[in-house]
């Protein structure tokens, strides 16, 4: 992983952001396929398109 994903990530993890938009953001982000359909949420969607474009100003939307 690069820095930008670690620090992108702690600081999505310390903000208390959606976790499954974090999990979103990591497989986009690392070019992982999506999720099926039927595991798939609104949150995990945003954080996938974010981190497929390496996006890291959309997640406080998701914060909880």
């Amino acid at each position: 992983m690069d820095q930008a994903y670690r620090d992108a990530t702690t600081k999505m993890e310390t903000a208390g952001v959606d976790p499954e938009y974090v999990i979103g953001w990591q497989g986009g982000y690392l070019g992982h396929p999506e999720r099926e359909e039927q595991r798939v949420t609104a949150a995990y969607t945003a954080g996938f398109e974010d981190g497929q474009e390496k996006n890291g100003d959309n997640f406080d939307k998701w914060k909880k």
